[in-house]
């Protein structure tokens, strides 16, 4: 692991917190019900992640582009990943925005809203070979996914 800072960390968290500063104004009806029931666990999990992640995603140079490998792979995966992230979130502002709209699937990939970008940030973590950005993701995605999952159940 190498400290430097990270343009790809960079630029995964700008396609992060865009299209979430935008969610706060679009939020879907009723969402507010659904958010004061959160597992207080997850919810500390989700934060604890969420902080984490962003600053190794920052500090760390070993997740810019390097000479092309097999571990590269990883990487290009973790991208396609994110521009799915950024569709689901296309997909969302043009719909009526409702509590199933936002836990909705995308392609298969359940509860995509949060799915994508934990399992992203995973994949950069893996080409990276950062244990510790594994760890956070882990640590984020339980809470993450764990309140979307919830929400999910509670809305069917």
């Amino acid at each position: 692991m190498h400290l430097g800072f990270s343009y790809i960390g960079l630029i995964f968290l700008i396609m992060l917190f865009v299209p979430n500063s935008l969610w706060t104004k679009n939020q879907p009806n009723d969402y507010e019900k659904y958010a004061v029931n959160e597992n207080k666990i997850l919810l500390l999990l989700e934060r604890v992640g969420e902080v984490v992640v962003s600053c190794l995603a920052l500090i760390f140079s070993d997740f810019n582009l390097h000479k092309l490998s097999v571990w590269t792979i990883w990487l290009l995966l973790a991208c396609i990943l994110m521009i799915l992230y950024e569709i689901y979130w296309i997909r969302y502002f043009r719909s009526p925005k409702t509590m199933q709209d936002f836990y909705s699937s995308l392609f298969g990939i359940p509860v995509a809203g949060a799915s994508l970008p934990v399992m992203a940030f995973l994949f950069l973590g893996i080409y990276g070979k950062n244990i510790l950005l594994i760890i956070a993701v882990i640590i984020l995605g339980i809470g993450h996914i764990g309140i979307h999952m919830c929400h999910k159940k509670e809305i069917q």
